[in-house]
């Protein structure tokens, strides 16, 4: 069994002299993360074995520990670990930086660390080794009450995103496996980035659309956006009209749900909107969602030459959209007027095949987007880590007491990245061969939540008992041969009975 940690953390190395460290940081860590005193003496003094050149690599070692905190970047310090300053020290600066810190412990036997000592060419005198196994017993207990977020003995290590590390409930990094899958969660795949490079869009599209359906998704989403968004992706990277896309989506698929996430009721004369998406619902059979938000990108409307109303008007167009659509598409022609959509006829053939469209409300405002999704929505879509999702539900269950409403009408929907992969070395090599030169390993990591099959099976597993029934995911690497497969393992391990 490996003890996972959060990726980045410091990990701080406490034993004698022979007592393994170094070989074991080798083992489980790369090069650059480890910072080493023995090394760093070497470098600025005669060899490893340079004691007059020790104040000098300690003050470099804690340069080089700042530095590496402070960028978010895992590090093992490997020395003695002997004294409390240096711990003491080493501990707030990577609570500083608002990275974990775990200490590794080596109780090696005496004689083992004193063979391992006599082997090398230039071995400590045997004193000094002997002086180091005795005083470990007093330094371990020290240890234990210095604040460490965890303190383990020597094993092999495997380094997780924050948000995919599965906790037992005495907060203490779990040791292998997984949490048991919710039978009954959902997945949706959604389309951000269309920059798959050399290639046909239309045919990689409708391949990764194929996979999506083979794969177990329930539904397949696009943004509504004319030009690519900040955090995203650059401005002039491709990105297709959604509802074009959408329609190309549902003629090379079958059965497979597709809609908008979400689109903006500034984009589109509501009613022209609620056109668009009957017709839709007919040509694909019924398999349209309905996702609606306030829109916010100020700068992409300036550029299209569409009007961009204050806050409290686009959330008034909402509530006034989320009224009149299950009108339009209902029986009968009836009329609406409100502040800011008008008509004395509410006329839409064909009429949808679903009666009505199901609609899914974007955002997670509080106040007033979750209100309006426990009203009018038949599914809400927020965003997050599992404890702030919760923390979403709670309030949209209150609105839906409130107004009267049974939550469970009202589905839980999250959107998230992740990059599935089916061992820890494939997490490794994904990220390396994803991230740009500009993000860390680690951060990219978290920022994906990259991880095994197993890892994103207790990632989901937490989001659902945090009451989200349905995950949108946006896989970084869904064009790449496998990445969609291997995240249908994930899919596959909550339809197991």
């Amino acid at each position: 069994m490996a003890l996972r940690l959060p990726s980045p953390t410091l990990v701080v190395l406490i034993g004698p002299s022979g007592a393994g460290k170094s070989t074991w940081a080798a083992d489980n860590f790369s090069p650059d993360q480890i910072v080493s005193s023995d090394r760093l003496r070497a470098m600025v003094g005669a060899g490893e074995d340079d004691q007059a050149a020790g104040t000098a690599a300690f003050e470099i070692l804690d340069r080089v520990v700042t530095e590496r905190l402070s960028r978010g970047l895992t590090t093992v310090i490997d020395t003695l670990g002997f004294h409390a300053e240096s711990r003491e020290r080493w501990l707030q600066l990577a609570r500083d930086a608002a990275v974990p810190a775990h200490a590794v412990l080596f109780d090696t036997p005496g004689d083992v660390c004193l063979a391992r000592n006599d082997s090398r060419p230039r071995p400590l005198p045997k004193t000094v080794v002997r002086r180091q196994i005795g005083r470990f017993p007093k330094v371990r207990r020290e240890v234990a009450s210095e604040g460490f977020d965890g303190i383990h003995v020597e094993q092999p290590v495997e380094l997780v995103a924050p948000q995919v590390l599965v906790a037992t409930p005495e907060g203490e990094p779990a040791v292998g496996g997984a949490s048991r899958p919710a039978t009954g969660h959902t997945f949706g795949l959604m389309v951000s980035r269309f920059d798959w490079g050399g290639v046909d869009l239309g045919e990689e599209l409708a391949s990764i659309a194929r996979r999506a359906e083979a794969a177990g998704f329930r539904d397949i989403w696009v943004m509504d956006h004319l030009r690519q968004i900040r955090g995203v992706g650059r401005p002039w990277e491709d990105i297709p009209e959604a509802f074009v896309t959408l329609g190309f989506l549902a003629g090379v698929t079958s059965t497979i749900r597709i809609g908008p996430l979400v689109t903006g009721i500034t984009h589109r004369n509501p009613l022209l909107l609620g056109k668009m998406l009957a017709s839709l619902d007919v040509l694909s059979g019924g398999r349209v969602n309905c996702g609606l938000g306030a829109a916010w990108d100020e700068e992409e409307h300036a550029a299209y030459g569409l009007a961009f109303p204050g806050t409290g008007e686009r959330f008034e167009i909402l509530e006034e959209t989320l009224q009149v659509l299950p009108l339009l598409w209902g029986k009968g022609t009836p009329g609406f007027h409100g502040k800011h959509i008008h008509s004395d006829e509410l006329i839409c053939y064909p009429r949808p095949l679903q009666d009505p469209i199901p609609i899914l409300v974007g955002g997670a405002g509080e106040r007033r987007t979750l209100r309006l999704a426990a009203r009018y929505g038949d599914a809400c879509n927020v965003f997050g880590d599992p404890a702030r999702v919760a923390q979403k539900v709670r309030v949209l269950h209150e609105h839906c007491a409130e107004l009267g409403r049974d939550p469970d009408l009202v589905e839980v929907t999250h959107l998230t990245n992740a990059v599935a992969a089916s061992s820890r070395r494939e997490v490794q090599e994904k990220v390396e061969s994803l991230r740009d030169r500009n993000t860390t390993a680690e951060r990219y990591m978290a920022r994906h939540n990259a991880g095994t099959v197993d890892d994103l099976v207790a990632l989901f597993t937490a989001y659902h008992e945090a009451g989200a029934a349905h995950s949108i995911v946006a896989l970084p690497d869904v064009g790449a041969e496998g990445s969609i497969e291997t995240f249908g393992d994930v899919i596959a391990a909550f339809s197991s009975p």
